[in-house]
């Protein structure tokens, strides 16, 4: 009998106290995301609206939204760890001129305009400051959700916008550390040597964790990885990805920050795919979450008390915003469509606002009102954000996205084919000819609906996505071609394919011949410049039409060709530069140009 009461109380105590709001909260996101989807108004405009009808301000199922808000936030941490592990060091280093020049022009001028603003308003120029360099940082999980269901994160249009987001990541620090400066009341405590101490901790937590992730964590992952136990994985997944946020915080940097960090340090790992795969499901939970808090957050008390000064607050800064960000994109020679699409995209105040207005209260530097205002604006415009966007679709439309039957999924094929353009379709002719079975995937819409009247069948899918190249049918295919025309998208898939599916032969396109470097560096079985064939048979021609006999016209051909591979055998091993002076070119004579060939031939016989 006592059992039966423990039972009882047990599971009394579970579903009527501690079940029932996260049933009622997972519930209202199940109804509400694939509605706000299925009219258009994608997922983050659901989870805000589920978010706002559980808070305190809704039905009161969630009394507390900051306590939701502090687990979520995890989300946005995760979503920078696996962006991080997309940012190989030296992709990042070739970034620099957009994170750093794109960037800080965007964040910049965005400032001046909107502190300019505030002040029009009647604040004071530090108030003025806090709400407009809040409300520039723009909300980094609402814009990768977005390029993420769009599929364009990966490409050029994604990565600048990506870069965008990290510079504003990195502009917390100076941000916080302008918010003191501003302060009206300064403590005496610690003097200058306290604010050495604000400088350096935070230059240490960097350090710390750059020295754990080169010197530790790929041993680490090494002995776990001998163990093969999954979860040991998943979990230590998660130890790097929180024990690298909390480094960050005690520095007094962004958590987000360091995650990323530790993504960027583990991008060069061979476990960075398992990585990604054990970190995906939390990410996803946990950023819906971080939207259900930001939804519970909203203040309808203070909206309704001070609903004009927000009106006035959320239409200029999101026009003010919207046309700086256009402006600078177009001076960057970015062209019209992307550049409205982006002031569309990063038009909304974010997360680290919060954080800025806080630190701003605390200081002195606005009061507990006017922080309530600034974050119901910030809200208002990430809610806000889904439907410009939905405008931006209406008034500048774009290809229509693939039908289901034509995403690639369970395909099993001889042969798997990535990228269908004008190289990829004569690719295929020798192989469909000898009767091999060929699946075919690419990223262009146009391309899958334009071939189909010529019996071709085109699937839909992103080549270098692990998750597409499971349905493309890669774990079956003894031979994966790779016909992409983006180079850094056809890098990561090669990564991929050479470390997930060893099994199968990698024959890629090359872009040029440092890409075909990049491609021999990864290990590829075979490449090929996607011009060299087609310009040295225009040459052969050319020297044929000067008469020139047939058997001299293949010694010279083959004596190319020989030349060619040596030259890259040594470019290979020593870099791009190594054979300059073994080029034949027009400045040379033909003394030179026989020392050339006389070089290269002893080079071949050594």
């Amino acid at each position: 009998m006592s059992a039966s009461v423990i039972a009882h109380h047990s599971a009394g105590s579970m579903t009527g106290v501690e079940l029932l709001p996260i049933l009622a909260l997972l519930g209202s996101a199940i109804i509400a995301v694939p509605l706000s989807k299925s009219i258009g108004l994608g997922t983050v405009l659901g989870y805000l609206i589920a978010g706002f009808i559980m808070g305190p301000f809704g039905m009161g199922v969630i009394a507390d939204a900051n306590a939701i808000l502090h687990i979520a936030e995890l989300g946005v941490v995760m979503f920078l760890f696996v962006i991080g592990l997309e940012m190989r060091p030296s992709r990042l280093w070739s970034m620099r001129g957009e994170i750093f020049g794109l960037g800080f022009a965007q964040v910049g001028i965005c400032s001046i305009f909107l502190t300019g603003f505030g002040q029009a308003l009647g604040y004071s120029f530090a108030q003025s400051f806090v709400g407009g360099t809040g409300f520039v940082l723009t909300s980094t999980a609402i814009v990768m959700q977005i390029l993420e269901e769009r599929h364009v994160r990966g490409l050029p249009r994604g990565r600048r916008t990506i870069a965008i987001l990290l510079l504003e990541d990195l502009a917390i620090v100076p941000l916080l550390a302008m918010v003191a400066l501003l302060a009206p009341v300064k403590s005496e405590e610690g003097g200058a040597g306290g604010q050495i101490l604000n400088i350096v901790i935070p230059m240490l937590s960097i350090l710390m964790l750059v020295l754990c992730g080169k010197y530790l964590l790929n041993p680490f992952f090494k002995v776990l990885g001998a163990v093969r136990a999954r979860e040991l994985m998943t979990a230590a997944a998660l130890l790097v990805v929180l024990g690298s946020a909390y480094v960050m915080q005690i520095g007094g940097l962004s958590m987000a920050m360091g995650a990323f960090v530790a993504g960027v340090l583990l991008s060069e790992s061979a476990f960075r795919h398992q990585l990604e795969a054990d970190i995906e499901p939390f990410r996803g939970i946990l950023l819906g979450l971080f939207f259900l808090g930001v939804g519970m957050s909203l203040n309808v008390t203070v909206i309704t008390e001070s609903w004009k000064i927000i009106v006035v607050l959320v239409t200029g800064y999101i026009l003010l915003k919207m046309s700086v960000i256009y402006i600078v994109a177009r001076l960057f020679k970015l062209e019209h469509r992307e550049a409205i699409g982006r002031s569309v995209l990063m038009a909304q105040g974010g997360e680290f606002a919060f954080v800025l207005f806080s630190a701003a209260t605390s200081n002195g530097i606005i009061t507990s009102a006017m922080n309530a205002i600034f974050t119901s604006a910030v809200i208002a415009s990430m809610a806000l954000t889904p439907l410009l966007i939905l405008l931006f679709d209406i008034l500048v439309p774009k290809a229509p996205l693939p039908e289901r039957d034509v995403v690639a999924e369970n395909l099993l094929s001889e042969v798997l084919l990535i990228g269908f353009g004008r190289f990829g379709q004569i690719v295929s002719q020798p192989l469909l000819a000898r009767g091999l079975s060929v699946s075919i995937i690419d990223i262009s819409t146009s391309i899958i609906f334009d071939l189909e009247p010529f019996g071709f069948k085109v699937y839909y899918g992103d080549g270098s996505r692990l998750d597409v190249l499971h349905a493309a049918g890669a774990r079956e295919a003894k031979l994966i071609i790779i016909a992409i025309d983006d180079r850094a998208t056809c890098l990561k898939a090669v990564d991929i394919i050479k470390n997930e599916f060893p099994q199968a032969k990698v024959l890629v396109r090359a872009y040029d011949r440092e890409h075909a470097i990049e491609l021999s560096h990864l290990g590829v079985d075979w490449q090929v410049r996607e011009t060299f064939e087609s310009a040295l048979s225009l040459g052969d021609k050319a020297l044929e039409m000067l008469d020139l006999r047939s058997e001299v016209r293949r010694q010279i051909m083959d004596e190319i060709r020989v030349s060619d591979k040596q030259r890259f055998a040594i470019e290979t091993r020593e870099g791009i530069h190594a054979t300059h002076d073994l080029v034949w070119n027009n400045s040379d004579t033909g003394q030179r140009q026989q020392s050339n060939s006389s070089t290269l031939r002893k080079l071949s016989s050594e």
